[in-house]
């Protein structure tokens, strides 16, 4: 998860400099192609292609299809809502998969993880601070992009149980990729040679942050994984403070620290970390 937090901090930079001069379905698309050339070596360690054969397509497909749908939703309400309020709708998603782990995973909600979550968006509504106002349509679609958002994770978890995580970023790449291609097409203009080496590190990061939060997956409860997402918040402050020179305020602070601590009280109690290879018993799926 620090691996996944570090390459989205990235990743936001990198997507700021692309978004200025390529169109949203572009960048997309170029991230899965050039992430395929990215991965290649890891496929290639794993036996080729023929090692990234998954007895589950349907299961990817319905993961990649959530994912791509969620993206979708975020953007678009963002040009409907304050950006406030998008974010804070987009942090209700460890409720949601919280959730859906609990109904198709099997996992426990305990108390403490229900505190956890709890004190995380108390967290995120202390930094950003969303306004009160008449209810539109912008805010159902955020709602949607969230639960979009939560079934990827949770489809993640599943497959983690039966194929690696490079088989799962492949099919992510390869699935995404054909989503994105008749919608990218339409508005094709080649990107400024200035932009492609941003692109090749939004691909990177876009790649390999999945791959980290899949391992993550492996090792961990969904409702002890998302909750650290959590941080991201106060972490994208700093980097605008620190980037972009924007205003780092008082409730920004308290906010990080009402996150960290509800991070704290997440992991304070929770299951060993598995070893790597050894199996998870068996649940629902």
């Amino acid at each position: 998860m620090a691996g996944w937090l570090a390459l989205m901090l990235l990743l936001l930079v990198a997507g700021r400099v692309t978004m200025a001069s390529v169109n949203l379905f572009e960048v997309l698309e170029l991230r899965s192609l050039i992430g395929f050339a990215l991965l290649a070596p890891m496929v290639w360690r794993q036996g080729g292609l023929r090692a990234m054969a998954t007895a589950r397509p349907l299961q990817h497909i319905c993961r990649n299809t959530a994912h791509y749908t969620g993206q979708y939703l975020w953007f678009l309400a963002l040009t409907m809502i304050p950006i406030a309020q998008v974010v804070s709708i987009e942090f209700t998603m460890p409720i949601w998969t919280a959730l859906l782990a609990a109904w198709f995973l099997g996992e426990h909600i305990t108390l403490r993880k229900t505190l956890a979550i709890g004190l995380g968006l108390i967290g995120v509504v202390v930094i950003v601070r969303p306004g009160v106002g008449d209810g539109n349509a912008g805010q159902l679609v955020m709602v949607v992009a969230a639960m979009a958002f939560a079934i990827a994770i949770v489809l993640i978890k599943s497959l983690t149980r039966t194929d690696p995580p490079v088989v799962i970023i492949f099919w992510m790449l390869v699935i995404q990729s054909v989503l994105g291609l008749v919608p990218s097409l339409v508005v094709w203009t080649w990107p400024p040679l200035s932009v492609w080496p941003w692109l090749v590190v939004l691909a990177f990061c876009g790649t390999y942050s999945h791959y980290c939060m899949t391992q993550a997956m492996r090792h961990a409860d969904a409702t002890v994984v998302v909750p650290m997402d959590f941080l991201r918040v106060p972490l994208s402050a700093a980097v605008g403070w620190l980037v972009y020179d924007e205003r780092l305020d008082l409730l920004t602070v308290v906010g990080a620290a009402v996150i960290l601590g509800a991070n704290l009280l997440n992991l304070g109690r929770g299951p060993l970390v598995r070893r790597a290879g050894v199996a998870e018993p068996s649940s629902k799926a």
